[in-house]
């Protein structure tokens, strides 16, 4: 593998792309927002990472201008945009391209395989740190991983390619043979903090209370026994660590979905603790903590549509 295309320039696509650049991989950056698309093809990105500030020069365009297969294609948009951006490449898949998606929540390898085909989907997450400062412009400060693997057991040497490729960006990467349960902890890590904080309005360090913490440990209840009703074992002492690392060491830090909600953005809570309700309701599992969630979150949702079109809320 030497070529890639990335689908979605926010903060971790504008990583990947630069430091995959930088490695020697041939590298283009999709999106929608011609504007970006623009800054970045005429100026590149700007890293300031632990190696220094530096700028990488990286083909940015839209999915309908790239018009040669590459050997990886990889999904970094939000998960309510996954089925819009994998029909926007569908122009490149093949018998010899892996589709990867890296982005939060579960169904998203699911949405590429009605694409791409399914033994050549692979998924996995990453716990990279990357924020955008501006149009070109990333940092990201501290360690992180990446772990993947197959959506189907025949596709694990293309996880190995793909891992191969990553690492050409320096990148940390590991292949989990059993990547559904790392999928499935880190969802539960996410559905137990991000929409806690974002309904509530609050940081981690204003939900570090034992009323913030009951909600946050019943979902990830919830979530564990609906990933076990699926056969999917996750170990949930260690989700309950993270989720108590976060709130004691990220205290100013905002969810993700808070920031998305200030930004007046949809946010992804379909991807995550609608999706846990959805896996429980066809499981016979009783998830009544993160679905109350769900439900708030999709009524701040309803109210950001509406004061985007003008509609009656």
């Amino acid at each position: 593998m030497d070529s890639v295309v990335i689908v979605g320039a926010g903060a971790m696509g504008c990583l990947f792309a630069a430091r995959l650049a930088e490695g020697g991989v041939r590298v283009t950056l999709v999106d929608v927002d011609r504007p970006r698309l623009d800054a970045i093809g005429r100026d590149g990105i700007t890293i300031d990472d632990d190696s220094g500030v530096r700028t990488v020069p990286v083909v940015a365009t839209t999915a309908a201008e790239v018009r040669d297969r590459p050997d990886l294609v990889l999904l970094f948009t939000k998960g309510l945009h996954s089925a819009a951006a994998a029909r926007s490449v569908a122009h490149l898949a093949g018998d010899d391209t892996y589709a990867l998606t890296l982005q939060n929540g579960i169904g998203n390898a699911e949405i590429l395989a009605e694409t791409f085909v399914p033994e050549r989907v692979l998924l996995g997450v990453t716990a990279l740190p990357s924020n955008l400062d501006g149009p070109t412009h990333i940092s990201s400060h501290g360690s992180g991983y990446i772990a993947l693997g197959a959506l189907r057991p025949d596709g694990a040497a293309g996880a190995d390619k793909a891992a191969h490729l990553l690492g050409r960006g320096g990148f940390d990467v590991r292949v989990d043979r059993e990547i559904e349960a790392a999928v499935w902890e880190k969802v539960a890590f996410n559905a137990a903090l991000n929409p806690l904080g974002a309904i509530s309005g609050l940081t981690n360090g204003d939900v570090d209370n034992p009323e913030g913490r009951r909600i946050a440990l019943a979902v990830v209840a919830e979530t564990v026994a609906t990933a076990a009703a699926k056969g999917i074992r996750i170990d949930e002492a260690r989700v309950r660590q993270q989720v108590d690392h976060a709130l004691a060491n990220h205290r100013d830090h905002r969810a993700s979905m808070l920031q998305d909600r200030l930004a007046g953005r949809q946010t992804e809570i379909e991807s995550i603790n609608g999706a846990i309700v959805r896996e429980a309701e066809k499981a016979g599992v009783a998830a009544p903590v993160t679905g109350v969630l769900a439900d708030l979150m999709r009524l701040i949702d309803r109210q950001t549509r509406a004061a985007a079109t003008d509609l009656p809320r």
